[in-house]
């Protein structure tokens, strides 16, 4: 059975016959009685009565059209949506811990895109809330770091929300601070550098643990500590109160200005928890979309990894 046949039975419902029908559709008349009777055969049932004055819907052929008219309206109601000229919007979303290269991509993903109308969005949010958004499809893609001290639990939680990481990128720990800070000039900075200074932290909510931080040595203890809830802010205290935060070091300057540099972290003591691993978190077994792939493309264009 096929959406054709279906609209076949329609139109000689309509027409009162196969001839009236076969001209409105432009169709000969033995290639549209063939295609109905397949259809009976198939279903085991007669829909019409053929006169030599035309045809009427038998019994079955009467309990048979609203099926078929049903089915057909749907179709139709489906290519207008997301047929070529349909108007379905493209939708598609991301989370993503505090990464301006994540929102640069995004970026680049809208400027590119070529339909006419689309629903995106880029949601910069907690720990917690990029691997909730993910598991509920309210976003395709997230954006997470693993490293040495919270990959083992960060990976189980992902798990037990029917999530999996695929790798994006390796970088080591560096120190993001305003071009102003008196640390500004060092070529390394180390803990014991940075401990007159205030370390600012992106707040990961009241039940969150040390393994949903987004900064690495969250179990450190530092003596000034600022939490924030969003990257503007925390731009806004390293040249305020010359704050400072920990980052991957991928940084851009087209969005965050170019105030601010990130200078290699070193304590002469590097362990697995100062290595940070980029990951993208998706729904286990999900086929990325069109707009998915072009976002991850757009994401290693920009970090220079190779497709």
């Amino acid at each position: 059975m096929t959406i054709q046949q279906l609209m076949y039975v329609i139109a000689i419902t309509e027409a009162g016959s196969i001839n009236g029908a076969a001209d409105r559709l432009i169709l000969s008349q033995p290639s549209l009685t063939n295609a109905v009777h397949a259809l009976e055969t198939e279903l085991g049932l007669t829909i019409f009565h053929r006169t030599r004055k035309g045809v009427t819907l038998t019994a079955e052929g009467m309990d048979f059209l609203p099926y078929a008219r049903s089915v057909v309206d749907q179709y139709e109601s489906l290519m207008r949506a997301y047929g070529k000229a349909g108007t379905h919007r493209q939708k598609f979303g991301v989370s993503t811990q505090h990464y301006s290269f994540a929102v640069k991509a995004f970026v680049e993903l809208t400027r590119s895109f070529d339909v006419a109308e689309y629903e995106f969005a880029i949601r910069e949010t907690r720990t917690r809330d990029v691997i909730e958004d993910v598991a509920a499809s309210r976003s395709e893609i997230g954006i997470l770091y693993l490293n040495g001290f919270n990959r083992k639990a960060l990976l189980k939680l992902l798990n037990d929300n029917g999530l999996q990481v695929q790798h994006l990128i390796d970088c080591n720990a560096y120190v993001y601070l305003w071009k102003g800070h008196p640390l500004a000039g060092r070529k390394r900075i180390s803990a014991r550098d940075l401990q007159p200074y205030p370390c600012l932290s992106f707040e990961q909510g009241e039940n969150s643990n040390f393994y949903l931080a987004e900064e690495i040595f969250s179990t450190n203890e530092y003596p000034r500590l600022i939490k924030c809830c969003d990257r503007a802010t925390v731009l806004n205290l390293m040249v305020g109160v010359n704050g400072y935060t920990l980052c991957s070091g991928i940084i851009c300057e087209e969005l965050n200005g170019g105030d601010y540099i990130a200078v290699p972290y070193s304590d002469g003591k590097e362990t697995s928890e100062s290595a940070m691993e980029l990951v993208l978190v998706t729904r286990k077994n999900h086929i990325l979309t069109t707009v998915g792939h072009r976002y991850v493309e757009e994401l290693k264009k920009y970090l220079g990894i190779a497709s």
